[in-house]
């Protein structure tokens, strides 16, 4: 002890004293950072391709994200390809600056679309809040809820597809399907995903609603349309699928490392 009863730094031999020197400080900064990037990560698993279906966490598409210990949030995008839709791009961007300043703590979002040829506008647009025809005045026609409502719809036949398929191979004729309700179903991730995906449309998703929905309007599937709309379901989540897989691939050859967040083994759960 010293003098004033202030216990004495224990110095390692050979070594600098313990307490809150430069090195603590640099790892409690370290550690900050780590958690609020998890964080970050947390907040963009809700942001998703909008053609995939899938969060762009797993689909690698975040290549950093940081805040600062005054809530500053920082997040660089990357996509598979130069070219990649910017219609598409920007509401990634924009999704993605909307969950992040959502965040308790933060005080400031920046979100930068990196290797894109449309960035400059993208990021400058969704910065200034602007919306997609004030980024591309004179180029765009307008704004993209109909292009995101469209997304969704084949979301909701994709989904309609994985939830009926363990169903039919269970025994269950398609015929059958039309009688039953989300409610009467076994629990499962693509069930929630597939109520989730109606409620965002505005469409049926509670338990006594039809499994069988046209994703248009929200009408019930006759049964003499049940035929056409398995197959429709099926082309529409064999053709969302590839596209994530084609994804992937040209991502991981353009950039050759991994995203923050990023799934391995194929995407989200299903």
């Amino acid at each position: 002890m010293s003098e004033r009863g202030t216990p004495t730094p224990v110095r390692p031999e050979g070594g600098a004293a313990l307490g809150c020197g430069p090195d603590r400080r640099e790892a409690a900064e370290r550690e900050r950072a780590h958690t609020g990037g998890s964080r970050i990560l947390a907040a963009l698993e809700a942001v998703r391709d909008p053609e995939l279906d899938e969060p762009i966490t797993s689909l690698g598409f975040v290549a950093s994200c940081a805040v600062s210990a005054a809530g500053d949030a920082r997040v660089r995008l990357r996509l598979p390809t130069y070219f990649c839709a910017p219609n598409f791009a920007f509401l990634m961007v924009a999704d993605a600056y909307d969950a992040v300043s959502a965040m308790g703590g933060v005080r400031s979002t920046e979100v930068v679309l990196e290797d894109h040829f449309a960035a400059t506008a993208i990021n400058r647009g969704v910065a200034a809040r602007a919306g997609f025809a004030r980024s591309f005045d004179g180029e765009a026609a307008g704004e993209l809820d109909e292009l995101r409502a469209d997304f969704l719809r084949k979301a909701v036949l994709a989904g309609t597809d994985l939830v009926c398929r363990p169903l039919l191979a269970a025994g269950v004729e398609p015929a059958a399907l039309v009688t039953l309700r989300l409610g009467e179903l076994p629990p499962s991730r693509e069930l929630d995903r597939l109520r989730q995906r109606r409620a965002e449309l505005g469409l049926p998703a509670g338990d006594g609603a039809p499994l069988l929905v046209d994703p248009a309007t929200g009408a019930p599937v006759g049964a003499d349309a049940v035929p056409l709309h398995l197959r429709r379901a099926r082309t529409t989540r064999v053709s969302v699928e590839a596209n994530a897989g084609i994804c992937r691939g040209m991502l991981r050859h353009r950039y050759r490392t991994a995203g923050q967040g990023e799934s391995r083994e194929g995407g989200e759960d299903r």
